[in-house]
């Protein structure tokens, strides 16, 4: 799976609150946004679960 990179504004407020959560999930701010962004889309109905992987598969 490729990424693209893009800049994202947002209140000061909001990115300091989601820095504490991706502190006490063990991920990168980034990394919080786009699970968010993911359970968010699967919520909705605009984007299907990842199939699981297989054991000693390489990680997307």
């Amino acid at each position: 799976m490729s990424k693209k990179a893009f800049a994202l504004r947002m209140d000061e407020t909001v990115l300091q609150a989601l820095q504490h959560w991706a502190d006490d999930e063990f991920r990168s701010v980034n990394g919080q946004i786009e699970y968010l962004l993911r359970d968010a889309l699967i919520q909705a109905g605009r984007m299907k679960k990842k199939p699981p992987t297989e054991p000693g598969a390489e990680p997307d």
